[in-house]
């Protein structure tokens, strides 16, 4: 079967198609709408509530992306950029480093902005680190950080990406990406999305910078996830449970969600979830929550990528792509979205 190879993920994409500034308004995306029968249709994002029945359930995720990127010195004098992949309790974190020369254990780092920071040692590729001070962590990351904007996005974040690059539903803060299928939603349509009787909820998975990192193996079984925190509550439980038992749909607004609900079903019956996914979901997966989609455009050969082929189907995926490259649609974090119904591979 095609698909099970990292290479069978790849295509080509013209650079002017990486979006690398939002639009003015965030519902004016493009949206493809990719059937199980027939041909991708074209539409504006503005139309999703025409996709969606009274009886539907819209979930959210509903993190918020910390100031993540910090810069500083080290005692030397030369350079290093930090980038945090998890907060940890007393005052710790998990980072990734961009330094000439591996910090000795006990060794401090000068941030920019007066924020000492103390080595602790290595945990695989990440670096373990102690904020040396008293002052609030999130604090301290408003007030010195940097918004985390993609490697994909060759720029400075600027103030308009402090406000673009997070949702408006945003709330739990712990993100150090945004779930970007969410940034195409704005109060408006939220509101017009609950009037047509679509109940909307949400849950939070915390994603990391490991999103963005490339599968360095040939066959995708081989490849092992990064791990990132969720939270699905026993109230959104007891709702997909309710609009399942309505005939109604649950539709979930970007892959973190997917990840998140699918995790808590793992075991057979989908139960509250408080802890950590390394869920890989690739085709041949057997969806037990999710019934539509709402996604942005993925890298090539990207874990994101084959998770929606599992969830529509590998062929129609890459066929629903190349038709977007063909109709100029903007790709990644602040591009065009897609919506896709769960489909069995044919």
């Amino acid at each position: 079967m095609s698909g099970s190879l990292v290479s069978d993920y790849d295509y080509a994409l013209p650079e002017s198609l990486i979006a690398q500034y939002p639009l003015k308004d965030r519902v004016a995306s493009k949206l493809l709408i990719v059937p199980c029968e027939g041909a991708c249709i074209d539409a504006q994002f503005s139309m999703l509530v025409s996709q969606l029945n009274a009886n539907d359930l819209l979930v959210l995720n509903n993190t918020r992306v910390i100031p993540a990127r910090l810069y500083g010195q080290k005692p030397s004098g030369g350079r290093f950029e930090m980038l945090i992949e998890r907060l940890l309790e007393n005052h710790q974190a998990l980072v990734h480093l961009r330094i000439s020369k591996k910090p000795a254990l006990g060794s401090r780092l000068l941030l920019d902005g007066g924020i000492e920071a103390e080595f602790l040692g290595r945990e695989g590729e990440l670096f373990k680190i102690a904020w040396l001070t008293d002052e609030p962590v999130l604090t301290f990351l408003e007030r010195i950080g940097h918004l985390p904007l993609p490697p994909y996005i060759e720029r400075p974040d600027t103030t308009e990406d402090s406000e673009r690059y997070q949702t408006v539903f945003a709330q739990n803060a712990g993100a150090v990406a945004a779930p970007t299928a969410g940034l195409h939603f704005n109060e408006s349509l939220l509101a017009e999305i609950c009037a047509k009787g679509v109940q909307i909820e949400t849950l939070t998975l915390h994603v990391g910078a490991g999103t963005f990192q490339p599968v360095r193996v040939k066959h995708i079984h081989e490849h092992k996830m990064h791990y990132e925190r969720v939270s699905v509550s026993q109230s959104l439980v007891d709702k997909i449970t309710e609009t399942k038992a309505c005939g109604g749909r649950v539709v979930a607004v970007g892959t973190t969600v997917v990840r998140a609900l699918e995790t808590a079903a793992q075991h057979g019956q989908l139960t509250a979830f408080e802890g950590e996914t390394n869920i890989f979901i690739t085709p041949g997966f057997v969806f037990k929550v999710v019934d539509a989609l709402v996604t942005n455009f993925h890298l090539p050969q990207s874990t994101l990528l084959m998770l929606v082929s599992a969830f529509a189907g590998y062929e129609r995926i890459m066929a629903a792509y190349r038709h977007a490259i063909e109709q100029n649609y903007r790709f990644f974090s602040y591009g065009d979205a897609m919506l896709l119904t769960r489909c069995s591979e044919k």
